[in-house]
């Protein structure tokens, strides 16, 4: 059990037949967050970037080299925001205030 299932509630009068289920019984995933993923690929790329020039197969310009990750970062975390805002953003509107 993960620090994210719920305890099991034994004292639940509520049983379910073998073969129903319903959805809130499903077990929910945690998801990663897309600022977790971003910026654990902006590490990555470091490293790929630190082995590569040691290793001398190309010579980089540490600049241009942080420019480049932050605009891709950037452009990253906007994008996977607006994809989960989407994904979020189902229900039907009421149209109140």
């Amino acid at each position: 059990m993960s620090s994210f299932d719920p305890a099991p509630d034994s004292s639940s009068p509520e049983s379910t037949t073998p073969g129903t289920s319903s959805a809130a019984d499903a077990p929910q995933q945690p998801s990663a967050r897309v600022g977790t993923i971003v910026w654990s690929l902006i590490v990555l790329a470091l490293a790929a970037l630190i082995i590569v020039a040691q290793l001398g197969v190309v010579t980089l310009n540490g600049t241009y080299v942080l420019i480049g990750l932050m605009i891709g970062a950037g452009a990253a975390l906007v994008i996977g925001g607006l994809l989960s805002a989407r994904k979020r953003d189902n229900h039907p509107t009421t149209r109140k205030s």
